[in-house]
């Protein structure tokens, strides 16, 4: 009976630890088939979409490198580690290698192409813009491409320079130069300015037998050949501090600043100051009309800072050195 007793208990016993250790194994294997996933298959795919299947199975991607290939397109996967099929946990690295496209390739046409979009083009292609030369053409628009070395179509390979011209575009209309001496500073600029001319330096020297605050001296000289853009510099008959003072005559130079107000109905309240050799006045402090420009001749014997407030918020800094 004893015995009997015994051999039930045994297998008891024997099925209780059975049944513990598959249980045990059972659990073990949900776990384990939780915290791990199938590595997809990624070679040949877009970079985008290897990273959105690998963030989906909660794994880390790592960019180890780009290589040129022939067969594969550029920013398509050419190589992975671990190798698709292989089972690991999540949160491991997936380490992948990026096409940067075949070596070479035909030169795209750029010709007709803004300057910007030919730098995108460029770059897209790992090329780099080497010489840059501009010239006149009376059709292409300023800024885009009259012509390129290497030639579209030419094979070339990533990293090479390419050599463009580019429209400056209508050569500007020459015409003479007109006569400014003896109108005064205002009407003189005025001038320069219908003439889309540039105004330049401004020198200031006193000639008794001339009117005061009148040009008398203008570079380029009356009739000669100038162009849009060119740049006109004044001599204006005023007296100097020097002269003012009693002392020797000289010259004054000075550079023209100006400033234009936007558009509207309010008047705005603007204040001009000058900082020179460590103290700050203001040469200009009035309500003016929006629209309206201001001029300002800035001596130039010393290092000088002009700051300008528009409704006592600054607005324009600029700086001017010494002759």
């Amino acid at each position: 009976m004893i015995v009997k007793i015994a051999k039930i208990a045994g297998l008891g016993l024997a099925f209780a630890l059975v049944a513990g250790i598959s249980a045990y194994l059972t659990l073990t294997l949900i776990i384990k088939s939780e915290d791990t996933v199938i590595v997809p298959d990624l070679e040949g795919k877009d970079v985008v979409y290897a990273l959105e299947i690998l963030t989906e199975l909660e794994l880390n991607t790592k960019v180890k490198g780009s290589e040129y290939t022939g067969d594969i397109p550029k920013n398509h996967v050419v190589f992975q580690e671990p190798q698709p099929g292989s089972e690991i946990k999540k949160g491991r690295d997936v380490r992948i290698i990026l096409s940067k496209g075949p070596k070479t390739f035909a030169m795209p046409h750029l010709m007709g192409l803004s300057i910007q979009q030919t730098d995108i083009i460029l770059e897209e292609n790992d090329l780099c813009r080497g010489e840059l030369s501009r010239t006149y053409h009376r059709q292409m628009e300023k800024d885009h491409v009259m012509a390129q070395v290497p030639a579209s179509g030419t094979i070339v390979s990533r990293g090479a320079c390419v050599d463009l011209l580019v429209s400056l575009g209508r050569r500007p209309a020459a015409f003479k130069m007109p006569d400014l001496a003896g109108l005064t500073l205002e009407d003189a600029l005025q001038s320069i300015e219908r003439l889309n001319l540039v105004i330049g330096e401004l020198k200031s020297a006193y000639q008794n037998d001339k009117p005061r605050n009148t040009i008398v001296e203008q570079e380029p000289v009356f009739g000669h050949r100038v162009v849009i853009g060119s740049t006109v510099r004044l001599l204006i008959n005023r007296e100097t501090q020097k002269e003012t003072a009693g002392h020797s005559a000289g010259q004054a130079t000075g550079n023209l600043f100006s400033y234009r107000l936007d558009s509207g109905f309010l008047n705005r309240h603007i204040r001009v100051s000058l900082n020179t050799a460590g103290f700050t006045n203001d040469l200009f402090d009035d309500f003016v009309k929006a629209g309206e420009e201001i001029w300002l001749l800035i001596p130039t014997d010393h290092e000088a800072t002009v700051f300008l407030y528009e409704n006592d918020k600054l607005i324009k800094t600029q700086r001017y050195g010494a002759y």
